[in-house]
């Protein structure tokens, strides 16, 4: 949930700016012994005598753990569980819910559950990882003092750090091989292979990832969403913005009047925040918003933004993307 939860913080202190499948975790939970070690998106190595049982987790990061069959005793999210795209499908029964809403941990709850791992998603651009970044409550930082801490990298490709969850869920004891694991894997690949097609029998269309707020149009930049740098990789022309916020490079920062500088000829619209019928709703808000050509033609689909952790979840938005690329006229944008 990076960028928008950190624009959020952004909002708090400057008024700048104020999602998805579901996928079985197996029943039984994984068993390993000691001793333990894992290198984590830092580069950190973390080792302990036996293997950690007691894990608290982020949100997203909770749901790959539990994708994997291990079950935290501890999550925090940055938003109501029961909206959280990583965890509304999932049954919590069981586990601690130390916080929904971003930069706050109960801290003190989390002590009791006497964790000995903390797992949360390195962010290379902030160097910290999720929950303990700038702007975060204080007190909420006092969870990296109750147990070690590892974190795949949020960097340059949502699929390895789908891989990277895999392989921390192998080093905790899943057995990640169990047909009902592998089956969300094999998903995935197939719906890769469905999305590559698609975009390849239209080389020349171009998309761009927007959020629309009340003062300014956000352009994503592709250089630090990682989901869109896999798009990108896998054939899709995903629009790289020329003048992104040096402070907060995940965006270039547009003015209404400047909200069609540029023209894609399909709008990934922020899943998180928004949902494809807002589109009409915003030109409604913002008349400049129909400017640009696709969102007055429609041509608008969901943008898993910064949020996908698992192989199911990327296999249900890469589904919905596909059928959008079939759709999408790749002329809109001339």
């Amino acid at each position: 949930m990076r960028a928008w939860r950190s624009i959020v913080a952004v909002a708090a202190l400057s008024a700048v700016l104020a999602g998805c499948g579901s996928e079985d975790s197996p029943s039984s939970g994984p068993s390993a012994s000691g001793p333990w070690k894992f290198t984590d998106g830092s580069g950190k190595v973390v080792t302990a005598d036996k293997v950690p049982t007691r894990i608290i987790a982020h949100a997203g990061e909770a749901a790959a753990l539990m994708s994997f069959g291990i079950k935290p005793v501890g999550i925090y999210a940055d938003e109501s569980v029961k909206t959280d795209s990583n965890l509304k499908d999932l049954d919590l029964s069981g586990i601690e819910i130390l916080g929904e809403e971003w930069g706050k941990i109960d801290v003190e709850k989390a002590a009791s559950l006497r964790p000995d791992l903390i797992v949360a998603d390195w962010w290379p651009a902030e160097k910290a990882n999720s929950g303990l970044e700038e702007g975060v409550d204080e007190k909420s930082k006092k969870l990296k003092d109750l147990a070690p801490i590892v974190g795949i990298s949020q960097g340059k490709s949502i699929l390895e750090l789908a891989e990277g969850y895999e392989d921390l869920a192998e080093s905790l004891g899943a057995k990640v091989d169990d047909p009902k694991i592998a089956a969300n894997k094999q998903r995935f690949e197939q719906s890769l292979a469905k999305f590559k097609e698609a975009v390849a029998a239209k080389p020349g269309l171009t998309v761009g990832a927007m959020s629309p707020a009340d003062d300014k149009v956000y352009f994503a930049n592709p250089e630090y969403a990682p989901e869109l740098l896999d798009f990108q990789r896998w054939g899709l022309k995903v629009i790289n913005p020329d003048s992104p916020d040096p402070a907060f490079p995940y965006w270039e920062n547009l003015s209404w009047e400047n909200a069609d500088k540029y023209q894609p000829d399909l709008i990934l619209w922020d899943g998180r925040s928004y949902t494809a019928s807002a589109n009409a709703e915003w030109g409604q808000k913002q008349p400049t918003w129909f400017k640009i050509k696709a969102a007055k033609a429609g041509a608008v689909v969901a943008w898993p933004a910064y949020w996908l952790h698992t192989y199911g979840h990327f296999a249900t938005e890469l589904d919905k993307l596909t059928e959008a690329v079939k759709s999408a006229d790749p002329n809109i944008g001339n």
